[in-house]
């Protein structure tokens, strides 16, 4: 074999023009299998997430088509210029707050709880999943059932130990409503903070528990100083995904209260729906969504760069 024959196969050309040969082969096929999920995400979230801006601007009537046409900023304007907007917005914030908040306490108490090394604690592991696997309506009916100052047998319950003069109808007050349905939606989603806290603490090493003991330190302090730093990760992610879970929840309220009484658990994603499937007026209501929808776009981004910051440094 001469020289020349030896060195060809090992040309610095022919290796990377057979690289990115490999290269452009991987990426075809890589896009042709996910061609049918690009084109279904542009169906199911791109496409209706345009619509909705689009007649954020335009004005839409279900019922008079001929109200129709540009509408610049007027349907931002309708919703700003509502008397109960501002309510709603509040009554938003507290139930997302209130919710998020009590979730995160009783999940976390509940998976410290249900990773100690007691007896049963798989039957207990169990039960905990049961509120979560719960349909909405289903849970919401019920505790309707339980409240119900006529024949609830939670009123009946405080009224007989003392706690209640007499039975008080918790989803009908103005001053109780919201914080009843909060307390409902606490009830239902903690198992899912559960489930996720309790994986978490079960990955800490117990090495770092023991030399801390020997060292001297107690319970809490090791569980502040350990167990909690490594809980920090999947608690911010849980936090950030039920909080636009939460701030979005349609169905607990409506099923519930209807954001009544006077509107005083109203949120703002039932005041879309009013907007649209009682007032008709559908660019009102896209306009509400799209100030949502950025309020929670906002919320992704400022998250994002936070969590991209920290594991830079």
């Amino acid at each position: 074999m001469s020289a020349t024959q030896a060195a060809v196969p090992h040309a610095p050309g022919a290796e990377i023009a057979r690289s990115r040969s490999r290269r452009s082969s991987v990426t075809g096929v890589a896009a042709l299998f996910l061609a049918p999920t690009a084109v279904l995400l542009l169906l199911l979230i791109a496409w209706p997430l345009v619509s909705v801006v689009w007649q954020s601007v335009r004005y839409v009537n279900l019922v008079d088509p001929l109200t129709a046409g540009f509408a610049g900023l007027d349907n931002f304007r309708t919703i700003l210029d509502d008397e109960a907007f501002l309510p709603a917005l509040v009554n938003t914030a507290v139930w997302t707050i209130l919710s998020v908040a009590g979730e995160y306490a009783l999940g976390l108490a509940s998976a410290v709880a249900l990773a100690q090394p007691i007896r049963g604690r798989v039957v207990f592991r169990a039960i905990v999943v049961v509120p979560w696997v719960i349909p909405i309506a289903i849970a919401g009916l019920n505790w309707m059932w339980l409240l119900n100052p006529d024949y609830g047998i939670l009123n009946a319950w405080m009224v007989k130990a003392g706690l209640l003069e007499s039975p008080r109808d918790w989803l009908g007050g103005i001053d109780t409503s919201l914080l009843t349905v909060t307390f409902v939606n606490v009830w239902r989603s903690f198992p899912f903070y559960t489930i996720s806290l309790l994986a978490a603490l079960l990955a800490v090493p117990n090495d770092l528990h023991e030399a801390a003991a020997m060292d001297g330190a107690g319970t809490i302090r090791r569980f502040f100083v350990i167990t909690f730093p490594h809980l920090k990760v999947v608690s911010l992610t849980l936090i950030f995904i039920h909080v636009v879970w939460t701030a979005i929840n349609f169905d607990f309220i409506w099923v519930m209260t209807q954001g009544g009484p006077l509107d005083a658990s109203q949120t703002l994603p039932i005041m879309i729906y009013r907007y649209a499937m009682q007032d008709f007026d559908v660019g009102a209501a896209c306009a509400l969504a799209s100030m949502s929808m950025a309020f929670m776009a906002t919320i992704f981004f400022v998250y994002f760069y936070a969590a991209r910051a920290r594991g830079a440094r």
